[in-house]
């Protein structure tokens, strides 16, 4: 099978690591790619946006299968354009991709269909939300409605933090996305990473695993796209899950089979796990990063049958099978991510740190320049490693940290704190 992989990311180098070990796959290409990727797979230098440039590409190599990592190319119909041509790909239509593309589409959704969530209200003018959260206090949450790579999103403890969020959005710190807001409710309990393959019509459950979304050790400082993520997550026990599919996903998928927008592709929901249960954060529609380094260390399955089985429409003849041994991922990021990111900086011993056989580093954001590795985002690299416990795994990731020469970067110290705590006995 030829492969085309869209993406250029840590969630797209893990993605293409393990399709690469597929005995099924002939060539695999990657659109844009990164230098990690491209000891994997051929890199192409075209652009996720230009659908027609893409199908064009497929045509030219005859290409089998088409994985669509990032989100924005599947908010933009690139699926619904690869499938008018022919093309078998793995992704939501546009229509069903709304569920990452607008918050407000997704939290009515849950409305709708009894989904348990936040309450809400949406808003397009700023005076409107700000009276609305003066008048529910903090803490609160407000929302950008469309794609801000994964900082439209505000958790507010005082009042006026959140009616600063309301002016940032409305005033375009995030673009298009923020011209409509979305004031929800504050939900308290632990938070989980959740997801499905799914084809339509079945949804496979596909691991589960637990993101460090503040910048800062002992989760502070701004939100971040992810510093870091171990899989599985201990919260999501057999009961939880089972909860999870029956109140949240399986509604979703006939709720969207309903409205006319079938969902295939990777359905990741963000849980808050509560009091009363598992609680929808938000949805994405694609794989999370850094969630997917470590899912595809820990998965024991053919990747690339079983998004092909997604694609096809069968799902309901697969299963699949992980790895018990814990992975820990740690995000090595550059000076002033996620602010301003500064980039060009040069980044040694990434080689020498993944001599151990429990240790793959992912690029997430690099570039080569005069023959060196620099630093060429805000996310740079997933150093990612498993072991016998999360404690193994957290202790074999940051001694490869501690080989890799990168003065402009930093990372945070503590990733899997809790499932080591857990570990330990000790209270959360």
């Amino acid at each position: 099978m030829n492969v085309l992989l869209i993406g250029s990311g840590g969630r797209e180098h893990a993605l293409a690591w393990k399709i690469a070990a597929s005995p099924v796959l002939a060539k695999l290409y990657c659109a844009p790619g990164n230098p990690g990727i491209a000891s994997v797979a051929e890199c192409v230098a075209l652009d996720p946006a230009k659908h027609g440039e893409i199908v064009a590409f497929c045509k030219e190599n005859a290409i089998d299968f088409v994985v669509v990592g990032p989100e924005a190319p599947l908010v933009a119909g690139i699926a619904d354009d690869l499938r008018a041509a022919g093309i078998s790909v793995f992704g939501p239509s546009k229509a069903a991709a709304r569920l990452e593309g607008s918050k407000g589409f997704t939290k009515d959704l849950c409305a709708r269909f009894n989904i348990p969530t936040g309450a809400y209200q949406r808003f397009t003018q700023a005076e409107a939300a700000k009276a609305y959260i003066r008048q529910q206090g903090a803490p609160i949450v407000v929302k950008a409605d469309g794609l801000a790579a994964g900082k439209g999103v505000v958790v507010a403890f005082k009042v006026q933090e959140a009616l600063d969020a309301v002016d940032a959005c409305f005033d375009g710190a995030f673009g298009g996305a923020g011209a409509e807001v979305v004031v929800e409710e504050y939900l308290d309990g632990e938070e989980a990473s959740f997801f499905c393959l799914c084809d339509g019509k079945t949804a496979l459950p596909f691991g589960t695993a637990q993101d460090h979304k503040r910048v800062g050790d002992g989760d502070t400082g701004a939100n971040t796209g992810g510093m870091g993520a171990y899989s599985p997550a201990p919260v999501m026990t057999q009961d939880i899950i089972d909860c999870t599919m029956r109140e949240l996903i399986e509604p979703t998928m006939r709720g969207m089979a309903e409205i006319g927008a079938p969902f295939s592709g990777v359905l990741f929901a963000g849980l808050m796990i509560t009091k009363d249960g598992p609680k929808l954060i938000e949805y994405n529609t694609r794989f999370g990063d850094p969630e997917t380094q470590v899912l595809m260390l820990r998965l024991k399955d053919d990747v690339l049958l079983l998004l092909k089985a997604a694609a096809d429409g069968a799902l309901d003849q697969m299963s699949v099978r992980w790895n018990d041994d814990p992975a820990l991922t740690v995000v090595m990021a550059a000076r002033g991510y996620p602010a301003a990111p500064e980039k060009g900086s040069v980044i040694r011993g990434v080689d020498a740190a993944a001599e151990n056989e429990a240790v793959e580093i992912f690029h997430a954001g690099t570039a080569t320049k005069n023959g060196e590795l620099v630093a060429n985002g805000g996310r740079v690299l997933n150093v990612t490693a498993s072991g016998k416990t999360v404690q193994e795994a957290q202790d074999a990731a940051y001694a490869a940290i501690a080989r890799i020469d990168w003065p402009e970067g930093f990372y945070r110290h503590d990733i899997g704190w809790r499932a080591i705590a857990r570990e330990k006995g000790d209270a959360l």
